[in-house]
């Protein structure tokens, strides 16, 4: 009887175990293969340019995930793949199912705990932030959310304490009490954090600086967190209720390309239709945020929103006898992927657009969002080419709302 115990294995279970060996290298040749074929060709390809990340960050990244995803799959294959034929094929079916059964389970039903109190946590949007946070905002059913209407906050940034006012509509005014008058001649501002003048005063903010260099007033429509079809969206709303817009001055960066394929609120389809945030299971919204990984299909997508979004704020703009632009800040060196995608928004739709090159050093302490200097730099750019196109205080006060677009 001995001798038969140490005879043979029986040949299914020899066949688990080289089914168990075939599984765990294919999942550590996946691995390798990734690894291998993730290089900056891939990471331009399907990982879109992030406002508060470098691209030579991003790739630096992207390389320690390589190296450890080849490491993974070399364990795999030379460590695990032997044990794991060993062990299944060393255990009988009912053995192997009393194992697995209860982690399987296990696994099931963690994943559906944590799926049930995430769906009951308050969830913000991928941009929204936490309530404390100064500039204040609040839900909105149409646009996602808006700057806390009539109210003064007060943040700190860069060692500055900032105060944000707003008027009764959301827009950024001097002081509280202040109202943008819908009647004079007005310079309308679209855009998101860099356009609300996110860690300066009213005063050093970009509309503040054109104001007084045009001598035209200012309406600040930009809210924190917006991508470009929201920034679109709201201008779409409003601009009908100023009397005389001279100008529109949008705000494109490549970066703002991530969220614009946001769908964790309401968002514009390609022919600029509103659609209402998508449902989704929240494990897999945790995996979106932080995973940014997208597929070529869903960056044309991005591009085609946004270009579709800036031609129509450029033709909204004509249709009203203002001069369109579209500003182009660049914060630091632009990348060839940046090129690729500024060029397919704007040039593909033959779009009248300002780059402006800020000097690295000019950004808040410990934030990359421009500093007065910059904001300077900006608004003297913009007060220019608005002025080459007859938009003044002179221009605007003695033509009514007749102002030369091209």
């Amino acid at each position: 009887m001995a001798e038969r115990a140490k005879g043979p294995v029986a040949a299914p279970s020899r066949a688990r175990g080289l089914v168990a060996e075939l599984v765990v290298v294919v999942l550590g040749l996946a691995l390798l293969g990734w690894a291998a074929a993730a290089d900056t060709h891939w990471l331009d390809r399907h990982v879109l340019p992030d406002f508060y990340t470098p691209r030579e960050r991003q790739v630096l990244i992207l390389n320690l995930l390589r190296g450890a995803a080849a490491a993974l799959g070399l364990a795999l294959v030379f460590v695990v793949r032997p044990w794991a034929g060993r062990k299944l094929t060393d255990t009988t079916s009912a053995r192997l199912a009393y194992d697995v059964a209860p982690m399987a389970l296990a696994v099931a039903l963690s994943l559906a705990a944590s799926e049930f109190l995430l769906s009951r946590l308050p969830w913000l949007g991928t941009q929204e932030v936490p309530a404390p946070r100064e500039p204040l905002r609040q839900r909105d059913p149409r646009l996602g959310w808006v700057f806390v209407p009539s109210r003064e906050g007060v943040g700190r940034l860069g060692g500055r304490d900032i105060a944000y006012a707003f008027d009764a509509e959301g827009h950024r005014v001097r002081r509280l009490g202040d109202q943008v008058d819908y009647a004079r001649p007005t310079i309308l501002f679209t855009g998101e954090s860099v356009m609300v003048g996110h860690g300066l005063t009213w005063e050093e903010s970009l509309p503040a600086q054109v104001e007084a260099l045009t001598g035209v007033q200012s309406a600040n429509l930009a809210v924190e967190g917006y991508a470009t079809d929201q920034s679109y969206l709201r201008l779409r709303d409003e601009q009908a209720d100023f009397r005389r817009p001279v100008a529109v001055v949008a705000l494109f960066m490549p970066s703002l390309l991530r969220r614009t394929l946001d769908r964790d609120r309401p968002h514009l389809s390609r022919s600029l239709a509103v659609r209402p945030p998508t449902p989704s299971l929240k494990l897999a919204e945790v995996a979106r945020r932080a995973i940014p990984y997208r597929s070529e299909r869903s960056i044309d997508r991005g591009v085609a929103i946004s270009r579709a979004a800036l031609a129509d704020t450029v033709a909204l703009a004509r249709q009203r006898g203002a001069v369109p632009l579209i500003l182009v800040p660049q914060m630091r060196p632009e990348t060839p992927v940046e090129a690729d995608l500024r060029r397919r928004v704007l040039d593909g739709a033959d779009l009248p657009y300002m780059i402006v090159r800020i000097d690295p050093a000019w950004l808040i302490p410990h934030n990359r969002h421009p500093d007065a200097r910059a904001s300077r730099a900006m608004a003297k750019a913009v007060a220019g080419y608005l002025a080459a196109r007859g938009v003044s205080s002179a221009s605007s006060s003695a033509s009514g709302n007749r102002v030369t677009s091209n």
